[in-house]
């Protein structure tokens, strides 16, 4: 029996334009209200993921967040 989809939890995140742009275009290639993709993707996470290209990414990401902060 498929598990039944409950939004219990409700956050407030904080993202870029840009990530936003992306999240809110899955959504709507997936015909997903945009709770519904997060929780997907990080429910997935593992499967959806190349650690290779994730931790290089994250790499990246790390270097140029003190510019992005200011």
């Amino acid at each position: 029996m498929a598990k039944r989809l409950r939004l219990t939890r409700r956050t407030n995140i904080a993202m870029t334009e840009d990530a936003y742009r992306n999240m809110r275009r899955f959504a709507k290639e997936a015909e997903l209200e945009e709770g519904e993709a997060l929780s997907f993707l990080f429910e997935h996470f593992n499967s959806v993921m190349d650690a290779d290209n994730l931790s290089h990414r994250l790499r990246l990401f790390k270097a140029e967040l003190g510019e992005r902060r200011r």
